[in-house]
C-alpha cells in the first residue's frame, strides 16, 4: 500500500470531524473534495444546514437592532450608514487613531499591500474613544447580527494601500465568496473612499440561499479542486461578473463613501475590493467574524469576555509566528508604525 493511501486513510477522521466545522478547503479534506460525495449532496447539505441555522439565530438578535437595519441587510445582505458618528467627535477620533503608533503587520497580495494594526488593550487605552464607538448600542448590534452570534469580533486599523509598480493584479479584485455559511466583516472608513481608489464592492441580495445559488454551489462542488483556482479550491469560491445574472442577480454596488461611514456584510455574499486607478490609501477600523457555523446557540464564547477579547490578535500573530513552518506565516512584522506611514 502507498504511503500517501495509508495517510490518507489515517486522516479519514479527522476530516469526518471537521464536516461539522467551519472547514472549506476542497483540497486540504478528501471528504469535502469528493466529486462522489458531492454529486449526492455532502457540499449542498452543509451549505443549507449552514444557512438555516445561521438564520434562526440571527431571529434570536434580532431585538439588538431596528427594524430599518434588519430590512436593509436582509433584503441586501449589507448596511451602510453614513455620518455614523456626530462629526466633531469622529473628527477627534480619527485624529488619534491616524497618529497612534503601534505593533503592525503587513501582507502583500498582488500590488496592494494590507497593514493592520490590532485593536488591542494598549490600543484602547491609548485611544478611549474606540471603546465607547465598538460598545454603542446600535454598533454591537449590528455585528452581532449579521455574524449570527452574540460574541466580539476581531478588530483591526487597517491600511489599504493599492496600485504597487510592476506588481501582478490584487487576488481580492475578483468577486467572491469568503466561504460556505455566513460571516461578517465591518469597515468604518476613517478617509473619503473615492470610486476610483478601490472601494469595497458588493453584490447586493447575493447573500441569499436562492435555488439558483444552490445550482451554482453544487456545480462548483462537483469542479473542485482539480478545475477550481487555487483560492476557490480553498473554498473561496471566484465568480464572473457575466455569472451573476443567471443567479438572478445584479451588478456589484461600489461603496465610494465619505469618511465617518460604516458598512457591515455578511461575506458569505459576493464582495471584492475594486481595481484602484491610481495609488491610493484607505484606512479603515476592520472588524472580522467568523464561527463554527453549525452551532445552534448564539453565545456562550470566553474569547469576547472583556479582558480576553482585546488580547486575541497579538495572541493569534505570536502562535502563527511560533507555528510558520506549520501553518505558514502570510503576515509580516514591520515593526511600529501608525495608520498613516507609507
Amino acid at each position: 500500500m502507498r504511503l500517501k493511501t495509508i495517510l490518507a486513510i489515517l486522516k479519514t477522521p479527522l476530516w469526518a470531524i471537521q464536516l461539522g466545522t467551519g472547514a472549506k478547503s476542497f483540497r486540504d479534506n478528501r471528504l469535502i473534495g469528493s466529486k462522489r460525495l458531492n454529486r449526492m449532496g455532502l457540499h449542498v447539505t452543509r451549505v443549507r444546514l449552514a444557512h438555516w441555522i445561521a438564520w434562526k439565530r440571527r431571529a434570536r438578535l434580532a431585538h439588538m437592532i431596528s427594524e430599518q437595519d434588519r430590512t436593509q441587510f436582509d433584503e441586501q445582505g449589507f448596511v451602510a450608514i453614513e455620518n455614523f458618528l456626530p462629526a466633531e467627535e469622529f473628527t477627534m477620533l480619527r485624529d488619534r487613531i491616524l497618529h497612534q503608533e503601534a505593533p503592525a503587520r503587513e501582507m502583500l497580495q498582488g500590488d496592494t499591500i494590507t497593514r493592520r494594526i490590532a485593536m488591542d488593550k494598549s490600543f484602547l487605552d491609548a485611544v478611549p474613544g474606540l471603546r465607547a464607538l465598538t460598545c454603542s448600542p446600535r454598533w454591537r448590534g449590528l455585528v452581532r447580527y449579521v455574524c449570527s452570534f452574540n460574541v466580539e469580533p476581531l478588530y483591526y486599523i487597517q491600511t489599504i494601500l493599492s496600485h504597487r509598480a510592476d506588481a501582478p493584479p490584487d487576488p481580492q479584485t475578483a468577486l467572491h465568496s469568503d466561504t460556505f455559511h455566513p460571516t461578517m466583516k465591518a469597515w468604518f472608513f476613517l478617509n473619503d473612499v473615492a470610486d476610483d481608489e478601490g472601494p469595497l464592492t458588493y453584490v447586493p441580495g447575493s447573500h441569499r440561499l436562492t435555488l439558483q445559488r444552490l445550482a451554482w454551489e453544487r456545480a462548483m462542488s462537483l469542479r473542485a479542486p482539480e478545475g477550481l483556482d487555487r483560492l476557490s479550491a480553498r473554498g473561496s469560491f471566484r465568480i464572473e461578473n457575466n455569472e451573476l445574472a443567471s443567479l438572478g442577480l445584479g451588478p456589484a454596488h461600489r461603496f465610494a463613501v465619505p469618511a465617518n461611514t460604516l458598512v457591515i456584510v455578511d461575506t458569505n455574499g459576493f464582495h471584492a475590493r475594486a481595481q484602484s486607478i491610481q495609488a491610493s490609501k484607505r484606512i479603515e477600523i476592520w472588524a472580522y467574524s467568523r464561527r463554527s457555523p453549525f452551532r445552534p446557540w448564539i453565545g456562550m464564547d470566553p474569547f469576547s469576555i472583556a479582558g480576553i477579547a482585546e488580547r486575541r490578535v497579538p495572541l493569534i500573530w505570536t502562535m502563527r509566528d511560533r507555528l510558520k513552518r506549520h501553518l505558514g506565516q502570510p503576515w509580516r512584522d514591520v515593526g511600529r508604525k501608525n495608520a498613516l506611514s507609507d
